[in-house]
């Protein structure tokens, strides 16, 4: 399947824990934030929402996160503008 965003880095959290999910995100937008990727895309999923939220909640608090949404083409993944 071809999705729209297919040449953005991508962080997929699919089996991962809350905790976990914190640090992998954290740590996802620092290395693209080095690098000076402007965009990138977190893969949260849909299911109970609990990795969705803490994506939301964890994205909120980063400082080097300008902006973020949940895809319009796709609720399962967030699109993050990097500062």
């Amino acid at each position: 399947m071809m999705t729209l965003y297919s040449n953005l880095p991508t962080l997929d959290l699919h089996g991962i824990d809350r905790e976990y999910a914190k640090i992998l995100i954290n740590d996802f937008i620092y290395d693209n934030y080095k690098i000076k990727n402007k965009k990138v895309i977190i893969i949260h999923g849909n299911g109970q929402g609990i990795i969705k939220n803490t994506t939301q909640v964890t994205l909120k608090t980063n400082k080097y996160v300008e902006e973020y949404k949940i895809d319009n083409f796709n609720t399962g993944q967030t699109i993050v503008k990097i500062k």
